[in-house]
């Protein structure tokens, strides 16, 4: 691969976007990011993993989350800081590591608002994937044991956390489109054209044919 090309992916639950990602990296044959991050971090940090999950948790269900911002500026707080262990500098440490990959290689990217972390690189491609809400209940219903109402709970929960979340970090709505170079909508084109048009248009921007 000539250039270092990272694929950033937000997704609605149920949309199948992490599912997308996957297949995106096996086709690229380069590495994929979700939860790793948080180890990655917390190797960089000498912080431990358990606690950036639990700060993910923390701000994802903060009742402020929706009025209180806390936009990332890219500052770390040193280890001689009460606040070396808050949840914002925690974020901060998973967005060092989301640069300095985007910096080293070519990769994909769930979530962890890495659209915004990366939002000044020309390296970058970032993706949005959506779904109606039937069709994101149908593909939910097949990794949980739930009735339809208990899904849509747990959909509309999902969402909104993710929502809140990336507003605190970036002070943006997370499904402006806007905000992203690509948005698609997993049920009408299926996963593997949701990959096919990605690469798509990786080749038109960066010239590069890796499908």
């Amino acid at each position: 691969m000539d250039k270092k090309i990272v694929i950033t992916i937000a997704r609605q639950y149920g949309s199948g976007g992490k599912t997308i990602g996957k297949m995106l990296a096996e086709r690229m044959q380069v590495p994929f990011y979700d939860k790793e991050l948080m180890r990655m971090a917390s190797d960089e940090s000498g912080i431990s993993e358990g606690l950036f999950a639990d700060a993910d948790e923390k701000v994802k269900n903060s009742l402020l989350m929706s009025i209180v911002k806390n936009v990332y500026s890219g500052e770390l707080i040193t280890p001689d800081s009460d606040d070396f262990t808050s949840s914002d500098n925690l974020f901060n440490y998973q967005a060092k590591i989301i640069r300095e990959l985007a910096e080293q290689q070519s990769c994909v990217i769930i979530g962890r608002c890495a659209d915004y972390v990366l939002k000044d690189y020309d390296n970058v491609l970032s993706v949005f994937v959506h779904a109606p809400h039937d069709f994101c209940v149908l593909q939910a219903g097949k990794k949980h044991s739930l009735n339809e109402k208990e899904l849509e709970k747990l959909i509309a929960k999902t969402d909104r956390q993710r929502a809140g979340y990336y507003k605190y970090h970036t002070g943006r709505e997370w499904t402006d489109a806007r905000n992203y170079d690509l948005c698609l909508d997993s049920s009408k084109l299926g996963f593997e054209r949701c990959v096919d048009e990605i690469l798509a248009y990786i080749n038109v921007r960066f010239g590069q044919d890796l499908g």
